[in-house]
């Protein structure tokens, strides 16, 4: 028997509304987080979405009629082909047929960029669905000379438009009005489209909308392009896969044709409805720039100039805080020599912790230098200009033009490249550009080429003014270049490529660097070496100070003790005795067996066993070299008190001929094989994934190893 009251409010329940639920989407940064935040105040959670660690946040609003409301917040995008695992959550979101039910979309948009914003705006209206349009940002578009007239944007879109202000709570009640107002109307689907459909799909898009009769034109051509991604069972895969074949479904020119038809259809309505006080003198300017910038001759030449004032910074401009860094490192560690026991904890504070952390951040500011100067180039516009005039040199080598985003960003780091990738449609071109990629020189080959750059390459100014060393680290990246065109000239003849693929880009105005906006790069530059990389680089020296500090059986304790004799006997040679005793302790450690097991297959580079224990090292993460030789030679070197930097360790170190380690030979030998071998786990890991198979990685990595070991095979024996 229930008791009346719990009876009376389990009706009361069952007699509730359903709750709605409602989207945030939006470009990155344009301001949607903020209006979550704003429309939900702490009535909100986070989780993650299904099957990634994506970040999913949800919450509650309530509306003014005390009718409460779903907020979820999507991951940022910039259009409905999602490149980025977080776009296609948004996308699959949005999209597949069993995800959340969304009865309203809120598109938020920056109003001082609104052409881009417009382009998924554009996209998310054909959907289907409700759509309410968030303009953000109107203060910062004022100060730009942007003035957008908010009531002819909402008639020329056919959707409400709402200024707001999340920051200040400004709009947010004029917000809810609008939603409370869409939401009265359910259910409700929007039929006027933002554009037609191509010409070339719409006998596809029939019968596909017979499968599926509810979708919208603009779903079912998504349906077509990416139905691998919606879980669909096999019979329903195979009737797409027919419907593709039967009428030629091209993926690539209809998404062509679409962008240039939304565009077309974007710049009317910014027409009407946006004023740019100095819209038509920035343009104006920007063409006469372009003239220059983007010349068929001119435009190669300039481009390579950048490129060589970037690295000639990026060593000229950091050698005085590395310098720093090294003095301060060097006093640390000859205090704690001073102040500390000579027992095995100081030993691994000294050699272990402190050699470890030294080579990590002695590399800081020529990380924050090459970042700052990326993203100022990014700032100011130039970047693009870099894109379109690479997509041209990348076509002759047999990529897509889109290849060129992916191989810039792998100047960061190749594992979001390799991802990035996912927005080229022909198959066979991204697994091209997914197979290259990793030429490029990521910023984890910087410290290492710096090291060797400085040992090898003379300090000396060319021409009285360049830099020799900025000239071979720009070098350096030049030679991962080609490498990856040639290599992509070769396999586009065994991975047989018949559809090209379109690149369009949208070259930005020319616009003054946002100062705040570098300096923020360059600190999430250097915090994200410091603890992701540096996490790497610590505990892998750590396992090198273990296996360089012991070794099997009582060899090392032999060694102790016949050199405490020597001593005892020859106490004038202490220094010198010091030094042969630490020699052959490490050669008779642990990472002294396994460097000298695998020496004779580098020694015809050049390379000594301990090189040899850094190579394997370097396949946890290329900036472990750094960190490997950090520990290395201050487990096996002299025991001065001055504590000499690494460079000067590895400067003075000597083969037991009593010839050099470190010559021009084995040093540029060395660069380049850092420049071509395939050594992060990470960068196969990401390939494994992309592609489905470990085929695909393992060829990689013999084909990467094989030129990387040739072309050192042939720079040591040619210099030496």
């Amino acid at each position: 028997m229930i008791p009346a009251d719990t009876a009376y409010f389990c009706n009361l329940f069952y007699q509730l509304p359903p709750l709605l639920h409602i989207a945030l989407l939006g470009n990155p940064n344009s301001g949607k987080s903020s209006l979550f935040n704003a429309l939900t105040g702490l009535n909100q959670k986070v989780g993650n979405f299904p099957g990634v660690t994506i970040e999913k946040k949800t919450g509650v609003t309530v509306l003014s009629g005390k009718q409460k409301v779903s907020v979820l917040d999507l991951p940022g995008s910039y259009s409905l082909y999602p490149r980025r695992t977080d776009e296609w959550v948004a996308y699959q979101t949005l999209l597949k047929p069993d995800s959340l039910n969304i009865d309203l979309l809120v598109v938020v948009a920056d109003a001082s960029n609104l052409r881009r914003n417009l382009l998924y705006v554009s996209q998310v209206m054909d959907l289907g669905k409700p759509v309410i349009l968030a303009l953000t940002m109107m203060d910062l578009a004022r100060k730009r000379g942007v003035k957008v007239d908010a009531q002819a944007l909402s008639v020329s879109l056919g959707v409400p438009v709402v200024i707001i202000n999340p920051r200040a709570n400004k709009g947010i009640d004029k917000l809810k009005s609008s939603i409370e107002a869409e939401l009265s109307k359910l259910p409700h689907r929007r039929t006027a489209e933002f554009i037609p459909l191509p010409q070339s799909a719409n006998a596809a898009v029939k019968d596909i909308k017979k499968i599926f009769p509810a979708l919208s034109d603009y779903t079912a051509v998504h349906y077509l392009i990416n139905h691998e991604n919606f879980g669909f069972n096999a019979g329903l895969q195979d009737q797409i896969e027919k419907i593709e074949k039967d009428h030629s479904f091209n993926h690539t020119r209809v998404q062509a044709e679409e962008i240039q038809t939304r565009y077309s259809r974007i710049s009317e309505i910014m027409h009407d409805s946006v004023k740019e006080v100095t819209a038509e003198e920035r343009k104006r300017t920007t063409e006469k720039i372009d003239d220059i910038l983007i010349h068929r001759t001119w435009g190669y030449a300039i481009m390579l100039l950048v490129l060589f004032l970037l690295f000639q910074s990026v060593f000229l401009i950091a050698e005085y805080p590395m310098n720093a860094i090294e003095w301060l490192f060097g006093e640390l560690s000859g205090w704690l020599k001073n102040i500390l026991p000579g027992n095995w904890f100081a030993d691994l504070l000294i050699n272990g912790v402190v050699a470890g952390l030294g080579g990590i951040v002695v590399f800081i500011p020529q990380i924050m230098i090459l970042f700052g100067l990326i993203t100022l180039l990014e700032d100011t516009g130039y970047m693009a200009r870099i894109s379109f005039l690479s997509d041209k040199i990348m076509r002759k080598a047999g990529l897509n033009g889109k290849s060129v985003m992916p191989m810039i960003s792998a100047f960061a780091c190749a594992v979001p490249a390799i991802m990035s990738a996912r927005n080229i449609e022909n198959k066979k071109e991204r697994l091209l550009t997914i197979l290259v990629t990793p030429f490029m020189s990521c910023s984890a080959r910087l410290p290492v080429y710096t090291i060797l750059i400085a040992l090898v390459i003379p300090k000396k100014p060319l021409l009285g003014f360049l830099s020799l060393q900025g000239l071979v680290m720009m070098g350096l990246y030049i030679l991962g270049i080609l490498v990856a065109l040639a290599v992509a000239s070769i396999l586009k003849w065994i991975i047989r490529i018949k559809e090209k693929s379109f690149f369009i880009l949208e070259l930005p105005l020319y616009r003054p660097p946002r100062w705040k906006n570098i300096g923020i790069t360059m600190i999430e530059k250097a915090r994200v070496f410091v603890f992701e990389a540096g996490k790497v680089i610590m505990v892998i020296s750590l396992i090198l100070w273990l296996l360089s500090s012991y070794g099997p059986g009582n060899k090392r304790e032999n060694i102790q003790k016949e050199y405490a004799q020597k001593l005892t006997e020859n106490p004038g040679d202490a220094d010198q005795l010091e030094v042969w005793k630490n020699a052959q302790l490490l050669e008779n450690s642990y990472a002294g067996i396994l460097g000298r097991a695998i020496e004779p297959v580098i020694k015809p580079l050049g390379y000594d066993w301990k090189i040899g224990i850094a190579l394997i090292t370097s396949f946890a993460a290329r900036e472990v070299f750094v960190g490997t030789m950090a520990t290395l030679y201050s487990v096996g070197g002299d025991a001065d008190e001055e504590s000499p930097t690494l460079r000067k360790k590895m400067a003075a170190a000597v083969k037991p001929d009593g010839s050099k380690v470190y010559t021009l030979a084995t040093g540029v030998s060395l660069m380049i094989f850092y420049v071509l071998a395939m050594q992060c786990m990470s960068t196969l890991a990401i390939v494994k994934r992309e592609t489905g198979s470990w085929k695909w990685p393992l060829i990689q990595f013999l084909f990467m190893t094989v030129l990387a070991y040739v072309f050192s095979l042939i720079a040591y024996q040619v210099l030496k």
